[in-house]
């Protein structure tokens, strides 16, 4: 996935970059700081940093990885909060991200991970400070392609939206049960049979393309079209008719550009539960043209199921944001889309 949240050390992630967030003399310091410098070797690494400090706020550089899995760290300072001027912190926050971001391309990164930059001492606020992550890498992957981890220590590093957390909650308790209805534990028989034969039916999902706007919903019945036709091809009809590009899907989607190549150019290509999820998503479908779409892959929105039921809430508000969906889906220590 390009953009995802996990829980764990930093320092033994294996990408082309890490992040520390530094302070602007880029001297070792304490919390994350002080372990990259450790798991990277501190002397071999302040000596490297000595050459490039001092930096700006906002500002990013970067160095050898040396003793880290990583091939580079990337040296960026974050702001200290401001409660007087929000605006100019959120300004250079954005900035560290951003700069870290450019430096990583700049350097041939294919993957990069960052800490929640300035939610420690800084006093960053931390679900403000995740907005502002948030933010700022989905701008950036609009137009490059890079695989972005936001690492937390612990999920003391990670707080979203009482509201939004209260009304999935809410959700959670209305609809989730031990026992769904009988028409989706149908469907879900299915689903267990596919994955226990390594097989889904993908080849027999399909939709019929319509003229109408792509923000028009067609009738369910309209949807549902040739049972022969592959999976790629009818995902590429259904692209078409929300008049949509494959470059906004597969983003939308939060796909790798060479997962969704390959979706594209295999005939027979069999996704995923959670990428088939994905593309729904991607694509606006209502929760009733998804559980059509999931149908003819095998798969079932199941209410006896917490992931779905969280995904289902977000269908049903016709929200559609994975990056949202993805932070409550961490927050309830669920697989992410």
């Amino acid at each position: 996935m390009p953009f995802t949240i996990i829980r764990q050390d930093i320092t033994k992630m294996e990408v082309d970059a890490i992040v520390n967030a530094a302070n602007t003399e880029l001297r070792m310091g304490g919390g994350v700081c002080g372990a990259i410098f450790r798991a990277a070797g501190a002397a071999k690494l302040q000596a490297a940093c000595d050459k490039l400090a001092p930096i700006k706020t906002g500002e990013a550089v970067i160095t050898s990885g040396f003793n880290l899995p990583a091939r580079f760290v990337i040296h960026t300072a974050g702001p200290v909060y401001n409660k007087q001027n929000p605006e100019e912190s959120e300004r250079l926050l954005r900035s560290a991200y951003t700069e870290s971001l450019r430096v990583a391309i700049e350097n041939e990164c294919e993957s990069i991970a960052f800490p929640l930059i300035s939610s420690g001492i800084y006093g960053y606020p931390k679900d403000e400070a995740l907005q502002v992550a948030t933010s700022a890498i989905r701008d950036f992957l609009h137009e490059h392609d890079i695989a972005v981890f936001l690492v937390l220590f612990d999920k003391s590093s990670f707080v979203i939206s009482n509201k939004l957390l209260g009304d999935v909650k809410s959700y959670i308790d209305e609809h989730y049960v031990e026992l769904h209805e009988a028409k989706r534990s149908k469907l879900l028989a299915v689903e267990r049979q596919a994955m226990r034969d390594a097989a889904v039916y993908l080849s027999e999902v399909s939709f019929e393309i319509t003229a109408e706007p792509a923000d028009a919903a067609a009738p369910l019945e309209d949807l549902v079209g040739n049972l022969d036709e592959p999976f790629s091809e009818m995902l590429l009809r259904l692209i078409d008719a929300k008049c949509m590009t494959d470059v906004e899907v597969y983003k939308r989607a939060n796909l790798d550009r060479k997962l969704f190549s390959k979706i594209r150019s295999t005939k027979d290509y069999t996704p995923s539960k959670r990428t088939a999820i994905a593309l729904a998503l991607a694509l606006g479908l209502s929760l009733d043209e998804t559980d059509a779409f999931l149908e003819r892959a095998g798969f079932a929105l199941s209410r006896a199921v917490k992931f779905d039921v969280i995904v289902e809430y977000f269908i049903v508000n016709g929200i559609y944001d994975i990056f949202a969906i993805n932070e409550v889906l961490f927050e309830y220590d669920q697989p992410l889309l």
